[in-house]
């Protein structure tokens, strides 16, 4: 099974794209834990929550990987959390980057128009700015292979469709 991770700010169109790819491709994906963490436990985040939700991130990934796909969408993973520690906190736990690390990452560019859902924080551009060049130093530092998305909605599923589908031809 090959894995490829979406990654990046939020609200850039990570999730969304994953719903699609599902409907229209008959990919799987595991859901942002997080936004459901955030949803039961709100967003004044501690590093303990961080440590948290990538554990139950992984849980959700395990528990998808039994299945006998040959590809698994996942709406994030330990690297995007750790990326929330920087922001956060300033620092990164080693524990989130010595996770399971995806096949393939797609980082989603922050260069669509963010929309608030009640459990984003980074709204202001700047910030938003901030948190895209830290999710990428993240793929950088670790040495992960990435494709960067951007662009219009139409080209966000294109350049992600082509990168996934150059990884299952390998």
């Amino acid at each position: 099974m090959k894995t490829v991770c979406l990654h990046g700010a939020e609200s850039t169109g990570k999730s969304m794209l994953a719903r699609k790819l599902q409907v229209d491709r008959g990919w799987p994906w595991v859901p942002e834990y997080g936004r459901t963490y955030c949803e039961e436990h709100g967003t004044d985040l501690k590093m303990a929550d961080l440590l948290a939700i990538a554990e139950g991130q992984d849980h959700a990934n395990r528990a998808a990987m039994a299945g006998a796909s040959p590809l698994l969408l996942l709406d994030t993973d330990q690297l995007v959390t750790a990326a929330w520690a920087q922001m956060l906190f300033g620092t990164v736990p080693p524990s989130l980057l010595g996770w399971p690390k995806a096949d393939l990452y797609l980082h989603f560019e922050a260069d669509v128009a963010w929309q608030d859902d009640g459990t984003r924080l980074f709204g202001e551009a700047d910030r938003r700015a901030r948190f895209a060049a830290i999710a990428l130093d993240m793929l950088e530092r670790t040495g992960v292979p990435y494709v960067r998305i951007g662009g219009s909605w139409a080209e966000r599923e294109a350049q992600a469709t082509a990168a996934i589908a150059a990884l299952l031809e390998a």
